[in-house]
């Protein structure tokens, strides 16, 4: 297992720590006022999502590079099904703005189950469709796309795929080289199938994304825990990853509205330096 214990250069941020998700939260840093800090401090890499990037891609990407860092990835496709699915056009605007950045990885939460139907065959069923319809695109443009399950909590309304089992399931039936999967503490922690799943991932894990779950958490999208903080085994968990061939960025992307978002940006990424150095 590597030693981060004086390398934060497998360190990237996901700028939604620093509560950039959502209007409102968070103090505002600009994509600039991100990156220099994260330079200062050592991080290897960062993840932006859409509304932070406009029609900047290339300009923020290049901004990325200049201070020694990478676009690690972008969070993410709009949802691929249930009753908020985005349309196709929406999906390659993700695509081309990842190409746009330089971000090797694309995140696809799924979206919820389809209108009208029971179970999850019919929806998972979809969920293929709409991956393969974009998957050549997503390769002519060297981004690779990670299925990311969540935890069941988030059934129905923004997820079909709730394991790393259903995750690597439908990348499978894909056989696409460029569609995996990524893994993150949040959704994962509980599932003592991991062992077993996660030993025969090997090249299908395109990211890996740090945080906790707390033991008391109040809130299941808005409430995670800080490395550290919570009961989640992060150093068995990325242990396991590692078995599997991951060498690639650990991406912090702690949801937090009543914690670290209310923090000074600096102080959490002092903490993360921390945590990520100690805990994880």
């Amino acid at each position: 297992m590597r030693d981060f214990s004086r390398d934060t250069s497998a360190l990237a941020l996901n700028t939604a720590t620093l509560g950039h998700i959502l209007d409102g939260q968070g103090a505002g840093w600009s994509p600039e006022q991100v990156t220099d800090a994260c330079a200062e401090r050592g991080f290897g890499g960062i993840v932006f999502w859409q509304r932070e990037i406009g029609g900047d891609a290339v300009r923020i990407g290049e901004r990325v590079r200049a201070a020694g860092m990478q676009v690690a990835g972008l969070c993410r496709t709009p949802y691929l099904t249930g009753r908020d699915a985005g349309s196709d056009d929406e999906v390659t605007a993700s695509i081309d703005m990842a190409a746009g950045l330089g971000a090797p990885v694309l995140t696809i939460v799924t979206g919820g189950t389809e209108p009208g139907t029971k179970g999850l065959a019919d929806s998972r069923k979809r969920l293929a469709g709409r991956i393969a319809r974009h998957a050549d695109h997503a390769a002519a443009c060297n981004v690779r796309l990670a299925l990311e399950p969540l935890n069941p909590m988030f059934g129905g309304n923004r997820t079909c795929v709730f394991t790393v089992r259903d995750a690597l399931e439908v990348c499978r039936a894909l056989d696409l080289p460029h569609v995996g999967i990524a893994v993150d503490v949040y959704h994962v922690w509980w599932d003592r199938t991991l062992p077993e799943v996660l030993s025969g991932a090997a090249g299908k894990i395109f990211g890996y994304h740090l945080c906790d779950w707390l033991e008391d958490t109040g809130h299941m999208l808005l409430d995670r825990g800080m490395m550290g903080d919570g009961v989640a085994d992060l150093k068995a968990l990325r242990r396991m990853v590692e078995a599997a061939g991951y060498d690639g960025f650990c991406e912090v992307e702690v949801f937090s509205a009543d914690n670290w978002w209310k923090r000074p940006p600096a102080e959490v990424l002092d903490v993360i330096v921390d945590r990520f150095r100690t805990a994880c």
